[in-house]
């Protein structure tokens, strides 16, 4: 069985001028590569912060890696045909590194809390639990979202898909059945893959916004702001939109809208999220320039 992903074929004037510029955002993300690179060959870097920032960067870069490339195929043929096995790959692959997202964003938000709340050992704590931290990442959401994909892909109805990528929302919409299961499962795998993660990340910025208002130097107060604060910005990106997506309730929003909500989280926020991190983190940045340096030189 095959299906035809729509893609962007209402706005065919301008199918080059999106493949150029999502070929730039690809281009963009796979530099990602470069601060997995900084962060193994400068030791200053070895601390397990930026061991989940290579984590997160190298996830971005799969994340794209299952999204754009189709989109770039896509878009000059107007074609869109992609298998049921390719689709259910796609889907699945999506839904996971979505969630190893949520998750990692989580260990970070813990990674900062210990930072500063308990700040005398908070490189004793984080070095015993970084890399079980990591590692649960990446292997708790594998069998959920598997066995998501396999129950969402039951069809007898149309085979054409209203979206540039083989994603929850539009897919429910194809089966002639009673859905109603499959939507309680989305909703219950969004709650604990994005909203119990969202609480856990608002409590601990909680607590910590209560730590540094109870410092009582102000230069103390502003740097441990600034380290957080990339953080924050990253979360709201992320989190805002995937709400959206997958846990607010049908409302009549248009097609067009919800794939500029999709492009949003699917493209734009793992392009943005390095570069929020990396140009707010000094000790990055002066290991990013003697890499240029020695490359250049």
């Amino acid at each position: 069985m095959e299906f035809v992903l729509l893609g962007f074929s209402d706005i065919l004037h301008i199918q080059w001028i999106l493949f150029g510029i999502f070929l730039v955002l690809y281009l963009i993300i796979l530099m990602n590569s470069i601060i997995i690179l900084i962060t193994k060959i400068h030791a200053v870097l070895e601390t397990p912060m930026y061991i989940f920032l290579s984590n997160f960067s190298f996830l971005e870069i799969c994340y794209v890696i299952v999204t754009i490339p189709r989109m770039l195929m896509d878009l000059p043929t107007q074609k869109g045909n992609i298998s049921l096995l390719a689709c259910a790959t796609q889907m699945c692959f999506v839904l996971m590194f979505g969630g190893l997202e949520c998750l990692l964003l989580t260990v970070i938000a813990y990674d900062r809390y210990v930072a500063i709340c308990n700040s005398l050992h908070s490189t004793l704590i984080m070095n015993q639990v970084c890399v079980q931290l990591v590692t649960a990442s990446w292997i708790s959401a594998v069998p959920v979202i598997t066995g998501q994909t396999c129950q969402i892909f039951l069809f007898c109805g149309s085979n054409t898909i209203n979206h540039f990528i083989c994603d929850i929302p539009p897919v429910l919409k194809l089966p002639c059945g009673d859905i109603f299961v499959n939507e309680i499962v989305t909703y219950v795998v969004a709650v604990v893959f994005i909203m119990v993660p969202f609480l856990l990340i608002a409590v601990s910025s909680g607590k910590i916004t209560f730590n540094i208002l109870k410092l009582s130097s102000a230069r103390g107060r502003a740097k441990a702001f600034s380290t957080c604060s990339s953080h924050l910005i990253v979360v709201v990106l992320f989190y805002g939109t995937a709400t959206i997506t997958y846990i607010q309730p049908k409302t009549n929003q248009s097609e067009g809208v919800r794939k500029l909500i999709s492009l949003f989280y699917t493209v734009f926020t793992p392009m943005l999220n390095p570069i929020i991190y990396t140009l707010r983190n000094k000790y990055i940045m002066v290991a990013l320039k003697k890499l240029l340096a020695k490359l250049l030189w």
